[in-house]
This record gives structure tokens, sequence and C-alpha cells, in this order.
């Protein structure tokens, strides 16, 4: 029997021996497997600073997870222990240390906040351990990026005290160490001031909630709120955050989304009101006027926030601000004479540096969304780039901070799985693989530039957020993905590496009981072009020879046929697909209809490119054979914000066809609007092009975006449409006088 454990013993010490990765989430920078393991049972001791955050966390969560009291092992001998120290000789450039032999683990940190980094890590160790046997190991870890954030949005719809908490256990969890929290805007105001009562009494609820899909444009009729923060459980919230080493950052919106304020004080706006807090989700043009009495009144607020925050920033929105207002009012007017300054533009400047100035005389700094760069970005301000990556770019080219945030990777209020089986979103798709695939740092930048970079933040909106579990199904598992991104260890090539861990992560939250997305388990697909046409790729993060699919519309089964290589699509169809494993259906059924044109599949050429959070596929979205689901603005439609699309479909060879066909949209509350005109053209070399048809905005009202032309019979090897976006905002529309934006999916020609 000796001889038995003995032989088991060495196969298993090699087993761990050739181990190439943990499953740990963030990975550790720098992994180093030794002989042997090291085995936690409840005769551990536990070595540390007794009286420390640190150490009874550690032993708390311990006996949490996996009621192992070890509170009471008080040996002082170095074997069958785990000692954590503060070593201030540690190297600078590591945040911790973790060395696991076959006596004890040591965890070596150079303060509290490595220390308990470091803790995390160790408890992942210790959950994905077998019979608490954990590998010898050396770990040398540390962030590449000061700033790991995660952004919550409590103002569309409000969450309680402990659901923050849990929120903020996630991202200690995961060693993020920003909580960025939206407590102001149109639809809510949660923080309590004071010094001015209304904005709790008046601005922290509101007469009903939209809900469904917005062009819906239908609501509950239920009375929402009054729901805000007592300044006690404020600072209850940043005391726990503080010691599990998260900053909070919070954010106070000025000079828009100010709906929810000016209800309570409407003298604080430009016209004389009333107001009420918003039911609908969008922009709107009644913002604070700058006026003494306005700029009085922020500052008596930031007092307050200041005082509750001990962050080095605050957020000060600065985000979509309509200048409709400013346009009409005498004083804005006076203003911009008054300080030489060239427009509305400018006078948002002005509002930024004067709240900045203030900010700074309280020692902290501001910051705020990319158009605070509007008019000149104020002296010491940081910018959160949201719209894309160019106000980052601009921040650091010029010497300020900037913490890189592009909608395209981060927001996580956008679908992470097939649209049709995912909870009604904010629209966009952010799969997993896409923020695991982020880089902080743009290619625009050189090396001193990129110090400016503190880091990277995902934001989740809750328009469409009605509750906690839906938080956490919004958040996990790309909260994973994030952290990695943030600690600096991903790696896109080995993406299918990450993604195990994720699956093994799973098992942790199920015993949490978070209800995080299981879309990476369903079947996804991908339109891939082939031999002037197109097949549908099917991919899955499990066994692919579990996939089946049906070509007729029929739900597949068991015994449908098993997925072996892209279907080709050369006719309209409806693909089903769904993963089944030991004869059981394991993901939701995915679908996708296919509309086949003669442009379907051919090569598009676009002059301007669309915006990096809706570019999806690129041009070829346009004439993959899907048509878009207005409801649902996921991967399938295209957006431009003041541009025009102009595409150039090379058919590959004289075609003849006699109908084009486009969609557009119209989501006025989201600065989305039908395009204003369109025109048709042909050409047989690619160059010499000739105008076969052209449509204006009435045309394109009636038809309710859902273009379909009869341009006669053509024949030509190139097609090239025109669609002209609707320029700039008119005055009473939400977001006047900024750029519309112009949404459109498949061009197809028959």
């Amino acid at each position: 029997m000796q001889r038995f454990l003995l032989v088991f013993s060495v196969l298993f010490s090699s087993l761990f021996h050739t181990q190439t990765r943990l499953n740990i989430i963030p990975y550790p920078q720098k992994v180093e497997f030794q002989n042997g393991e090291f085995n936690v049972n409840d005769q551990t001791a536990v070595k540390g600073v007794e009286t420390s955050f640190e150490y009874q966390f550690f032993l708390n969560s311990l006996k949490q997870q996996y009621n192992l009291d070890l509170s009471k092992n008080k040996r002082s001998s170095r074997e069958n222990a785990i000692f954590m120290t503060i070593d201030k000789k540690i190297n600078d450039a590591v945040d911790y240390e973790i060395t696991v032999d076959k006596k004890l683990i040591l965890l070596k940190a150079k303060n509290k906040e490595g220390l308990f980094h470091g803790l995390q890590t160790l408890l992942q160790l210790i959950r994905n351990s077998k019979n608490g046997n954990i590998p010898a190991v050396k770990i040398s870890d540390t962030p590449k990026f000061a700033w790991r954030g995660m952004h919550l949005d409590v103002c569309r719809h409000f969450f309680t005290v402990d659901e923050v908490k849990q929120y903020i256990d996630y991202l200690a969890m995961y060693k993020l160490n920003t909580f960025h929290w939206h407590l102001t805007d149109d639809q809510g105001w949660r923080i309590e001031i004071k010094k001015y009562p209304k904005l709790t009494q008046i601005g922290s609820k509101r007469k009903e909630s939209m809900i469904g899909a917005y062009v819906d444009n239908t609501f509950d009729g239920k009375p929402y709120g009054p729901y805000f923060y007592t300044q006690e459980q404020i600072k209850e919230v940043v005391k726990y955050a503080t010691e599990r080493h998260i900053t909070i950052v919070p954010e106070i919106e000025m000079p828009g989304h100010a709906l929810a304020a000016l209800s309570a004080y409407p003298e604080l706006a430009c016209t004389k009101g009333p107001f009420e807090p918003a039911t609908k989700w969008g922009v709107f043009d009644d913002v604070f006027c700058p006026k003494d009495e306005t700029f009085k009144f922020l500052e008596n607020v930031l007092d307050e926030v200041i005082t509750l925050f001990p962050s080095k920033y605050i957020h000060i929105g600065g985000d979509e601000c309509p200048k409709t207002r400013w346009k009409e009012c005498a004083h804005c007017q006076e203003l911009i004479k008054k300080n030489n300054l060239k427009d509305e533009h400018g006078l948002q400047s002005y509002f930024i540096h004067r709240i900045e100035k203030y900010v700074n005389s309280k020692d902290r700094k501001i910051i705020g969304w990319d158009e605070i760069l509007e008019g000149g970005l104020a002296p010491n301000a940081a910018v959160m780039s949201w719209t894309g990556i160019k106000g980052g770019v601009e921040a650091a080219k010029s010497g300020h901070f900037a913490v890189m945030t592009p909608g395209s990777y981060c927001y996580f209020d956008h679908y992470q799985g097939d649209p049709a089986t995912e909870p009604n979103a904010f629209g966009g798709f952010t799969p997993l693989d896409k923020v695991y695939s982020y880089n902080p740092i743009p290619e625009e930048l050189n090396q001193d530039e990129a110090k400016y970079i503190l880091g990277v933040q995902a934001n989740l909106w809750t328009e469409y957020i009605l509750d906690f579990k839906q938080v956490q199904y919004m958040i996990f598992p790309r909260l994973l993905a994030l952290s990695e991104v943030g600690w600096g260890t991903s790696d896109p090539k080995n993406y299918k590496e990450f993604e195990g861990r994720v699956i093994n992560e799973f098992k942790t939250l199920d015993k949490m009981g978070v209800n995080y997305a299981k879309s990476i388990y369903n079947v996804s697909g991908k339109v891939i072009s082939v031999n002037n046409g197109v097949a549908y790729e099917l991919s899955t993060s499990q066994n692919p020879n579990g996939i089946r699919y049906t070509l007729d519309g029929t739900n597949p089964t068991v015994n449908s046929p098993s997925y072996q290589s892209p279907l080709p699509v050369s006719k309209s169809l409806t693909i089903k697909s769904a993963y089944f494993e030991n004869g059981q259906l394991k993901s939701a059924i995915s679908s996708q209809n296919f509309t086949i044109s003669k442009s379907t599949g051919k090569k598009i050429i676009l002059e301007e490119q669309p915006s990096e959070n809706y570019s999806f596929g690129g041009a070829f979205t346009l004439v993959d054979g899907i048509i878009g689901n207005p409801r649902r603005l996921g991967k399938t439609w295209l957006g431009f914000q003041g541009k025009d699309v102009v595409a150039t479909i090379d058919f590959g060879q004289k075609t003849s066809f006699s109908e084009v066909y486009f969609n557009t949209l119209d989501n006025k509350g989201s600065w989305i609007h039908f395009a204003k005109s369109a025109q048709i053209f042909r050409s047989d070399n690619g160059t010499d092009f000739k105008m076969i048809k052209e449509i204006g905005k009435d045309e394109i009202l009636s038809a309710n975006g859902k273009i379909r032309l009869n341009v006669g019979n053509q024949n030509s090897k190139y097609l090239k449409i025109k669609i002209e976006n609707a320029g700039i905002i008119p005055a009473g529309n939400p977001g006047a006088d900024s750029k519309a934006w112009l949404f459109v999916d498949e061009i197809g020609a028959n």
C-alpha cells in the first residue's frame, strides 16, 4: 500500500511540475512552477498582523468559502503555515510575491494593497486546488495600469447599499481598484446634499419609466422612487471600498444631464421650466445655465461630495450637453461676448474651466467624459475616453492623463451574445473575446505619451437593467476579461486558454449565486466571404462536434446534422443552431435569417468608416445577407456620426438588377435620424459613375426607413450608393446642435 501511495505521489507531483498555467484571473505577470505541493488543511496556521483588515479578511474568506476556521491555529513553527508580511525591501516593480513549497506559503508585499492582491491570488489557488493541495510555485506579480475601473449607473435604476457592496466585492476579487459611481443624471439624483434637500425630495423620484425597446416608446406607469443614498450610507460604502483598496470616484453630472437637479431648483436653468426628472432615456436640451448662482450651487454640492469621498479625482461628467438653450439664452450669449469665447462650445470649456479651478482649490482634480475637450481642455483635467480612442489620444498628446473606456470594447450595457437570445440591452455588440482583445495603449502614442494613459474602465449604464441579478448578468463574465486587460497580462492570441479559465471560474460564481451570462456556451455565427458569396461559420467554447444545425427554420435536435465546416448560403433561408452534450441541449437555440441578393458577399468599399462603437464587421456587414432588427441595435447595423454612407459594390462582372434596397433608422432620443437623401449610381469601370435614382427625405419618411427603389433595368459591374446623413440635429430634438447618427444595414440589389 505504501509503495502505491509513493508512486501516486510521484505521479501527482509530476503532474503539477509539468503544469504550465494556473486557474487564476487576472493571470500573474510571472509564474515559476516547482516540485511538490502544499496542503491547506484545518491545522494550517496563518501568520501576520492579526489586527489588520487583510489578515481578518483572509481568515473570514476561508471560513465563508470553505468552512475552514484557521483562526485558532497559533503554532509558531514554519511548517504547515501561511506567512503574510509587509516587506519594504521588496522590489519597487513588484506588487506582491508568493512562494509555495511543501512546508509553507510565504506572501510578501511592499504595502497593504499589494498584500490584499496577493491574498486574492492565494484564495483563487485554494479555490482551484484539489482537496487543498496547491502546486509548489513562485509568483511575482504587479499590475500594469494604475486605473482598473468599473462604473455603475444608479440613476436610471437604483441599487441598494448591500448591492453596491456586492459590486465592490466583485471588483476586489479580480483586483480592480476603482469604482466609478454615477450618482446624478436626468432620471434621478441619488446622493443626499444637506444644503439642498429638494435634490432628493424631488429629484430622486420620477412618475414612470420607459420600458422595452426605445422605438416602442412605452412606459410602465409606475412611480419610481424616492431612491437615494444618505450621507451616512455613502460613508459606509466608502469605508467598505477603502478597506478593500478600491477608490470610489463619484460623478456629479454637469453641465448636461441635469433634469433631476433642475426639477428641484429650476432657477438654475436658462428657462423657467417647470421641469421633472426624465421618464425616457436619452439626452435633453435643458441643462445648467452658466450663471453665478449655478456655480455657487455646484460649488456647495461639490463641497459636500469632496468631504464624503477621499478620491483624488472628482468626475464632473461633461458629456452630451446640447447647446440649444445656451444659444437662445441672453445671459449665455452675453457671457460668450464678454469672455471673447468663440461659440457655445467655448462656453462649455469656460464652464469646465471654472469648475476645475474650484475643485483644484480643494486639492482635488477633475475627470470628465471626452466632450470636456470641446473648446479646449481645462489645465489639470483628465479625460475619460468613451466615444472611441480619439479623446484619450488627444489628451495624452497634450500632456493630460486619460482613462480608456471606448464603447466598442468597454460598454457592458451592450449585447454579449446573439441579441435574439439575450435580455433587452441598450444596443451594440461586445462579447467576451472583444473585451479581452482590447489594448488600452493606442498605437498612435509614442512611449512618452503612453505614460499618460492611466488605465482602463468598463461602464454599466442601466437604462435596461431593472435589478441586481441583471447587473450580475451584464458584467459577468466580461469583468474577468477587463481585469486581465487592466492587469496587463491579456493576450488575444491565447483567448481560448483564457476562455478555459473563465469556464473554470464559473464554479466559483455558481457557489456565490451569481447570475452570470452563459453566452459563451451558445453557438455563435459569423458570416464569411466565400467564392464571391457568403457562408455561415459556427463556433462554440465547447467541443465543436456538439453543434447541430438546421437549414429549414426548424429547431435543431440531437439528430440534426453535425456541423463540420462553414455552411454555404446561396439562397434566402433560416439557419438555426445549438450545442448538444451527451444527447442533451446545453445552449440557447440561435437563429439567423438570411436575405440573399445579387450584392451579397460581393466586394464593398466605404469612403467613410463607421464609428468605432458601431463598426462590428465593417463594410462587409452591409453585404452579409442579414437584415438588421430595428428593435435590437446589435451587430447587424453600422453607425455613422455626422458622416454620409458612400458605398461602392463590385459585382465582379456585369450584373443586371432593377431594384436597390437598404434600411435606415429613426431613434431621435439616441440622436439617430433617418437619412436626408439617397442617390444610386452605376458604373462599368469603377471610375465613371452615372446617377440612376435619387430620393429625398419625404420619401424616406413615408417608407419608414425601409427603402426599396425601382431603378429600371440596369446592367453594370459597379453599384454605388450615397446615403446622406441628416447633419446637425435641429432645435427641438434631443442632442440639438450635435452631429446626427446615421444607422444603415444591408444594401441589396435584385
